[in-house]
This record gives C-alpha cells, structure tokens and sequence, in this order.
C-alpha cells in the first residue's frame, strides 16, 4: 500500500498579508487626524481646570493673609510653583477682580 502524501500549506500568502497592511494604513489615515484635532480640546480642557486650581489658591491665600493677591506671582512660591502659573499650550494665568483668569 502506498499512501500519498498529502502537503498541507499553511500561513499567508504575499497578498493576503498586503490586504491585511492596506486595511490597517487606511484605518491609521483615518485615526490620526481625529488624534490631531481632539489635543487643542484637551489643552482648552487642561488650561481650564488649570485656572480653577488657582483660584483655590487664591482663596487660601485670601484666608491666610487676609486680603486676595495683587498678581499670581504673589502665589509663588508658597501656593503656586512657577510652571503652574501659565497652562500647557502657553496661555498665562492673571489674577482680575481677585478671580483667576486666562490671560488674552
């Protein structure tokens, strides 16, 4: 009895695995950009609560010396430390009317 063999090829072949990187490449084109345009939200978002951190300090400030601070570097170095005093995408925090502010 002779028995054939039987070749069992398993794996990919070239243009399966080109299918499978132009699905991927199309879903990072169209994934990136998305990314891109959500981080100045996040900064706006950051900066915001940024500015609500200084209030509370400004409070505590008030509490503590009686009388609100003239500027916000009156906050450093006991309240505030010095990169605290302006947001991540650049926007400094000024102290109007005794309310935090981010500066224009």
């Amino acid at each position: 009895m002779n028995k054939k063999m039987k070749r069992k090829d398993e794996g990919f072949t070239l243009i399966e695995m080109l299918l499978v990187l132009l699905v991927i490449s199309v879903l990072i084109i169209l994934i990136i950009p998305n990314i891109a345009a959500q981080s100045a939200n996040v900064q706006d978002t950051g900066c915001d609560a940024q500015v609500k951190m200084v209030q509370s300090q400004i409070q505590a400030y008030t509490l503590n010396e009686g009388s609100a601070p003239s500027s916000v570097s009156a906050l450093v170095p006991d309240y505030l430390t010095n990169d605290q005093v302006t947001c991540a995408n650049g926007t400094g925090i000024v102290i109007v009317n005794g309310q935090a502010a981010k500066s224009e």
